[in-house]
């Protein structure tokens, strides 16, 4: 839902702030019209905003549920030193790589940057699509701004995707032309000692104390 509903917003969004662009205009022929568009956009909107909230009670429910909370995806001091140590090696002047645990420094900039960019789209969007509901609670200038936070937003998150996210997740040699955890769900032992060798790690020493507290029992 996140990720198709920001693919048809960025093919529908584009135009809209470059409407004197050939290439604009010709995307708003392919939809019949920008009415047309424009509803795609709005359709589009709401499922990133309903994927979103989805998202936001998942975060609530699941360590209810599984009597289980996960604080691996909050940044740390060591993703800190990652960056520095990721930049070292890719100029040469490390031998190694940075060693990653469950989620690298990348990975965190791309889940949390979704949160910044909710907050900025979302709320802009939703002050640009119900006007008379906002205008009730705060001043025009606000709403007038929203349109800017929008646009200047989208350009963001559009660089940021298309530059950095595609080109660590599928375009790197490595994964080319595509990283299939995205749709399998699972990576093998080889990329994981590759990506996140300290959770590797960690999972080997659970086995193997499982397996000798097993033999223990027998």
């Amino acid at each position: 839902m996140m990720f198709t509903s920001f693919i048809v917003l960025t093919i529908t969004g584009l135009p809209i702030k470059f409407e004197q662009s050939g290439i604009s205009q010709r995307v708003v022929s392919l939809f019949g019209g920008f009415d047309t568009m424009f509803a795609v956009h709005l359709a589009a909107a709401a499922v990133m905003l309903l994927a979103s909230a989805y998202h936001l009670i998942y975060l609530v429910i699941d360590p209810l549920v599984n009597k289980k909370l996960s604080l691996a995806i909050l940044p740390n001091g060591k993703d800190f030193v990652d960056v520095v140590q990721d930049i070292q090696y890719l100029l040469g002047l490390r031998k190694d790589p940075p060693k990653f645990d469950r989620y690298s420094y990348k990975e965190k900039f791309d889940y949390w940057a979704v949160f910044w960019g909710m907050a900025i789209m979302g709320g802009s969007g939703l002050m640009m699509w119900f006007p008379q509901f906002f205008t009730q609670y705060m001043p025009r200038w606000i709403i007038d701004s929203s349109r800017y936070a929008h646009t200047d937003e989208a350009i963001l998150a559009i660089s940021a995707i298309f530059i950095w996210h595609f080109f660590n997740s599928h375009f790197s040699p490595r994964f080319f032309p595509m990283n299939h955890v995205w749709y399998k769900g699972t990576i093998t032992r080889e990329e994981m000692k590759e990506d996140h060798p300290l959770e590797l790690e960690r999972h080997d020493r659970k086995n193997e104390t499982y397996v000798e507290d097993t033999n223990k029992g027998e």
